[in-house]
């Protein structure tokens, strides 16, 4: 099935998101506006654009692997999720956990966007749940080694 995401630019330099290599799973994200991130800050960066999601599907957005690495730039509420139903702008938050500024020029690439199909489910309230091998073990309780 041919799955289509429609693209509305809300800014004349919007640039609309692309893959950047056949294969990849994540369509960047480009900033329509220039800023700064400050060392231990948050910044709300649009991307001018908003979309259609195709039916029964979710955004994702996710940070770029090497701006995380490089600059310490992240995507806050990774990955943060763009439902069906949204037709507003596309913003990321972006932290920057380094030490030195961060700054974003017009048309950067600054986060990636996956599209993944979503489960929709109903909730029962129930007494009791199955029991499994792990049970309520989490946080650590596998521990670090084999």
């Amino acid at each position: 099935m041919e799955y289509f995401l429609k693209v509305k630019k809300l800014h004349p330099d919007a640039i609309v998101p692309a893959y950047a290599h056949s294969g990849d799973a994540g369509m960047d994200l480009f900033s329509v506006e220039e800023c700064e991130i400050l060392p231990m800050s948050l910044k709300l960066v649009k991307t001018g654009i908003a979309i259609e999601l195709p039916e029964g599907t979710e955004g994702q957005v996710r940070s770029k692997s090497g701006i995380a690495l490089k600059n310490g730039v992240f995507v806050l509420n990774s990955p943060g999720t763009v439902d069906e139903s949204f037709r507003g702008e596309i913003c990321i938050i972006l932290y920057n956990l380094s030490k030195a500024p961060f700054k974003i020029e017009k048309g950067q690439k600054i986060a990636q966007l996956v599209i993944n199909k979503v489960c929709y489910v109903k909730t029962v309230e129930t007494d009791e749940l199955s029991n499994t091998v792990r049970g309520e073990g989490g946080f650590g309780s596998t521990g670090l080694k084999l």
